[in-house]
């Protein structure tokens, strides 16, 4: 990863105005990830969409932390189901195709 893929965590915090605390225990949870660098802490760019997610749900939503825990693992689950359906869709369309194309016999 790239130095410049990396923001610190204080300077999200701040501009976000969102506890430090807060994102440690998103980390300590294991729904964001952090990267410790000479003591400091950074957030990966690609992790700021899903951490400013969190943080609407958390001050704006009054989701507590455990709450994001659970709404997090049910929308992962369901999107899951949702893939998992689009590809039985698929398969199925295909089989269908197939056997509308086979001639049917004819006594």
């Amino acid at each position: 990863m790239q130095s410049e893929d990396l923001i610190p965590a204080g300077d999200f915090c701040t501009y976000h105005h969102v506890e430090l605390s807060f994102v440690q225990h998103l980390h300590e949870s294991g729904l964001i990830g952090m990267t410790f660098l000479e003591g400091s802490a950074y957030l990966s760019a690609g992790e700021l969409p899903t951490l400013e997610k969190f943080a609407r749900w958390f001050y704006d939503l009054d989701i507590n932390p455990q709450g994001i825990e659970a709404l997090n693992h049910v929308l992962d689950k369901m999107q899951q189901v949702l893939e998992e359906n689009r590809l039985l869709r698929n398969r199925l369309q295909r089989y269908e195709d197939h056997s509308a194309a086979e001639p049917e016999d004819v006594f």
